[in-house]
């Protein structure tokens, strides 16, 4: 049954996170990126909110008590998740949209190097060969063969990419630990607490900055409130797929199956723009496709 969750959070997780990520770029072009970034935060926190009273309310549990070990790890989460997105821009403006996201989806394997590391979670040896697999998928789909070239052309771009992939996994890792260090309660109170804190914490971080660096872009999402509270509810609800397949299973094994989300925000694209895909993007959905079969093989395992 576990099994089977995890799995099924992750794909609503990916899902929601596809439309959120349309629904931001529709954003970007009024209100600028930093803008649209920030609607994930500050519009999601009240629906993380409403998501943890519902789940209180079904269940009748009380609030897990949060001891000294968890607001730590959410910190770093928190952090290094708005990190990570900062260094994502970078890399998309220096190098483009398909070489930056190349780089930052070596995420995979670093979440599990992290996991390691950090958590003493090691991948079993199939987890691995799953994990290979999907990020070359990756790599493939993402790069026309003109450019694979660029991806080891230049150090500065390709250190960006990584760096932001780095930033994204030491985040999931922090999440899962977060849950983890939480000492009792089921997994959705769990992690649904912690979920609610760490864009409580988001939220300050952002909000503080872009008082001082740029209030225009916090006005421009409470004038595109509509978008904007759509915004914030998917990504309230795919943050709450990846938290809960958090507590359920390791960091890596999430993330290489939330990799999903490519050929499902390409299909969205084709469908959308009536654009056909390249072969260099068929052949790598189907090494995604294959390397997620291999990571569900060896879990069922």
């Amino acid at each position: 049954m576990t099994g089977a969750l995890w799995v099924a959070f992750t794909l609503v997780a990916a899902t929601a996170q596809v439309l959120r990520n349309s629904a931001q770029a529709g954003l970007t072009k009024r209100i600028g990126t930093l803008g649209a970034t920030q609607v994930r935060f500050v519009f999601g926190l009240p629906f993380a909110v409403i998501f943890l009273i519902a789940a209180t309310l079904a269940t009748g549990e009380p609030l897990p008590p949060v001891k000294v070990a968890s607001p730590g790890w959410i910190v770093l989460g928190a952090s290094s998740q708005i990190a990570a997105t900062a260094l994502m821009l970078v890399a998309m403006k220096a190098r483009g949209f398909g070489v930056a996201y190349a780089y930052i989806k070596t995420e995979p394997v670093l979440v599990a190097l992290f996991g390691v590391v950090l958590l003493g979670e090691m991948p079993t040896a199939l987890g691995w060969v799953a994990i290979a697999v999907v990020t070359t998928g990756v790599i493939l789909a993402a790069t026309p063969p003109s450019q694979l070239g660029k991806l080891v052309g230049e150090l500065r771009p390709a250190a960006i990419g990584v760096s932001s992939g780095a930033f994204f996994g030491l985040s999931a890792i922090a999440f899962r630990g977060a849950i983890e260090a939480l000492p009792s309660g089921s997994f959705v109170m769990r992690s649904l607490l912690m979920l609610a804190i760490s864009l409580g914490v988001q939220t300050l971080l952002l909000g503080v900055w872009l008082a001082v660096r740029d209030r225009a872009a916090f006005a421009g999402s409470l004038r595109e409130w509509r978008v904007s509270i759509g915004a914030g509810f998917l990504g309230a609800l795919a943050s709450a797929g990846w938290f809960l397949a958090f507590s359920l299973t390791n960091a890596a094994n999430v993330r290489t199956l939330g990799l999903v989300e490519m050929p499902l925000a390409a299909l969205l694209s084709r469908r959308v723009s009536g654009k056909d895909l390249a072969r260099h993007e068929w052949a790598g959905f189907a090494l995604i496709t294959g390397g997620v079969a291999l990571l569900l093989i060896g879990h069922r395992g």
